[in-house]
């Protein structure tokens, strides 16, 4: 009897817990986020080819060059509203959108640097600033590497 009682208790902490987890696990629309995600991102786009069409345009930039001045631009607008923190505002409403291209990196850098400053130059921005994009750089660099030399064998061995 008193294992039974014990097993219902249970079975009734379980029921109020799974009901309070389904209230307070905030519901998501996979449609509504995909349509944000990509406004965000368009937008984000289009702001980048108009900078580089008036780069190209208006002060008569060769095509890389004018390339070069709009990933710039957009890393330094990134940049700046993160210090503003209007740019976690518009990647928490815009998901994916705001952070997957070069302004999401920037950001990610930017991010964990201005708020670890109040540690100083060293401690602080030094030690924190590479914290999410550290990885990413590494890893980059590393897989680069890696199938460079295994082109490079294949080369070697006459495949290419």
């Amino acid at each position: 009897m008193a294992s039974q009682q014990t097993m219902e208790e249970k079975e009734k902490k379980n029921q109020e817990y799974n009901e309070y987890v389904k209230r307070v696990t905030p519901t998501h629309s996979l449609p509504a986020n995909m349509v944000k995600a990509f406004v965000v991102g368009g937008i984000i786009c289009v702001l980048g080819q108009f900078i580089l069409n008036m780069a190209a345009g208006s002060f008569n930039l060769d095509k890389e060059t004018a390339a070069g001045w709009c990933s710039m631009i957009l890393v330094f607008l990134s940049v700046l509203l993160t210090g503003l923190n209007i740019y976690p505002r518009i990647a928490n409403w815009g998901g994916a959108g705001a952070l997957v291209p070069i302004t999401g990196f920037a950001n990610s850098v930017a991010a964990p640097a201005i708020e670890f400053q109040k540690e100083g130059q060293v401690f602080g921005i030094g030690c924190k600033i590479f914290t999410i994009a550290g990885p990413v750089i590494l890893y980059g660099i590393f897989t680069s590497w890696l199938l460079g030399l295994i082109y490079w064998v294949l080369i070697l061995i006459g495949v290419f």
